[in-house]
């Protein structure tokens, strides 16, 4: 099995005041955190919302437009997986691949971050066309992914203040 890891970074960063993607910790941005926290799971890793892949079907469809944006990228170039973090995971758990595997499956207190089958495109481009429930639980549920419990706690990252405390990491 092939995976694509996803660094989830098109959000509009409203409640943060700034692209959150290109704030800086420790002399590097969260992008670059993200990104080196999903390497070590995957195969690859692309940055989704931005110039490299764009959102599926239009920025604005919170993660779902991320995931899909992924698949679309994954499917064209082999994968059969995408693991998903949002661009503020600084780091996760060293067995998230054991924790996962197999496909469907989100961490229960973070479902952005999740292994999914490339293969649910549709029932997620479904509901992303529909537009009523774009939770990812409710993809969760209609591909009947599993909530994984994990003690990890991902540093939640939504105002300067909260990136503030976390300078000692």
């Amino acid at each position: 099995m092939r995976t694509l890891g996803a660094v989830l970074a098109g959000g509009r960063s409203s409640r943060f005041g700034s692209d959150k993607a290109l704030a800086m910790l420790g002399g590097r941005t969260l992008l670059d955190h993200a990104s080196a926290a999903l390497r070590p799971h995957c195969d690859a890793v692309v940055v989704v919302g931005r110039d490299e892949i764009a959102d599926w079907p239009r920025p604005g469809m919170g993660p779902l437009g991320g995931i899909a944006g992924a698949f679309i990228h994954a499917a064209d170039q082999g994968f059969d997986q995408v693991l998903t973090a949002p661009v503020d995971c600084l780091r996760l758990p060293d067995d998230l691949r054991t924790l996962l595997e197999p496909s469907p499956a989100f961490i229960e207190t973070q479902p952005v971050i999740g292994l999914w089958p490339v293969a649910s495109v549709d029932d997620l481009r479904a509901i992303l066309e529909d537009g009523r429930d774009l939770a990812v639980r409710a993809y969760a549920r209609r591909i009947g992914a599993r909530a994984v419990f994990s003690d990890f706690v991902p540093p939640n990252i939504n105002s300067v203040a909260d990136l503030e405390r976390l300078t000692g990491l």
